[in-house]
């Protein structure tokens, strides 16, 4: 660790702010194409769960969906530090590993899927229309647990991540590429979201 990582890690250490149970990760389809990419990932998870998260979500935003099986086949592959969930478009069964892959499942596709759901059992009589809740969405949903803090890097947009999940979370964009992430990078990261006064939508 270099001495400007090491003073980051002792500042979040001494921080009265609590870090991130839940982390998001949100990236794309091109960030993993280039070299060294899943071995950042790999890292970044590390990182995460060093500094006290205890749930990791990936999120990856795709444009060619022939790419999501070896996208799949990339992460059935890492050295994770903890136990994984990989999602695809496809999956409808909910993740509840501590790290949690969406692989091309679009923030409104899930939401709409969810919708489906409940009008499909609103007319089968399993649940009633006054009884439809926030409760009732999320349980529906393939990644239904909020992250708290949100990381994306390159660009200051989500590209359709967790629409519904996301709502209160803190949101940090850096410009740095993903290729280029460093713990130190993360560590700003968790530092910012420290250093601010959650409001949830207050």
């Amino acid at each position: 660790m270099g001495l400007y990582d090491a003073y980051l890690a002792v500042r979040h250490r001494f921080h009265d702010g609590d870090p991130p149970n839940h982390v998001a990760i949100v990236i794309t389809e091109r960030d993993l194409l280039a070299d060294g990419a899943f071995e950042t990932l790999v890292s970044t998870l590390r990182w995460a769960f060093e500094y006290g998260a205890e749930r990791v979500t990936v999120s990856v935003s795709v444009l060619d969906s022939a790419v999501v099986p070896s996208l799949i086949r990339e992460f059935r592959g890492l050295d994770a530090p903890r136990p994984m969930s990989i999602r695809s478009p496809a999956d409808t069964d909910p993740a509840d590993a501590p790290i949690r892959v969406n692989v091309g499942l679009g923030g409104k596709a899930e939401f709409a899927a969810a919708v489906r759901d409940l009008a499909s059992d609103v007319d089968d009589g399993t649940i009633a229309p006054d009884g439809i809740d926030e409760a009732a969405i999320a349980e529906r949903l393939v990644f239904p647990a909020e992250p708290d803090l949100v990381i994306k890097t390159g660009a200051e947009r989500l590209s359709d991540f967790a629409i519904w999940q996301s709502v209160y979370a803190e949101l940090y964009f850096t410009d740095v590429n993903w290729r280029d992430m460093r713990k130190r990078d993360y560590l700003r990261a968790v530092l910012d979201f420290q250093d601010r006064q959650r409001r949830f939508g207050r």
